[in-house]
C-alpha cells in the first residue's frame, strides 16, 4: 500500500474528477479521481483553489467510499 508521502508525490495534473456525490445536490459535490494504481484524489467542487486529498483504495473502502458506484474501477 501506498504511504502518504508517495500518494501525494503523484502527479494530479491532468486527473479527470467526477461528481462522487451520494444523492441529488444542486450546490456542489465531493470529486474524486482516479491517480495511479490504488490511489485516489478526492476534491470539493464549492472549492476548487484547494488542493483534492489523496487516498488508497483500502483509506476509500475504511469511509464507505466506493469508487464503482461512481463509475470508477477500483
Amino acid at each position: 500500500m501506498l504511504n502518504g508521502n508517495e500518494l501525494y508525490a503523484l502527479d494530479i495534473n491532468g486527473a479527470s474528477f467526477l461528481k462522487a456525490c451520494g444523492g441529488p445536490c444542486t450546490e456542489g459535490c465531493v470529486t474524486l479521481a482516479r491517480i495511479g494504481d490504488d490511489a485516489w484524489a478526492l476534491g470539493d467542487s464549492k472549492r476548487p483553489d484547494a488542493e483534492p486529498l489523496r487516498f488508497t483504495t483500502e483509506e476509500l473502502g475504511v469511509a464507505g467510499i466506493d469508487p464503482a458506484r461512481f463509475g470508477l474501477s477500483a
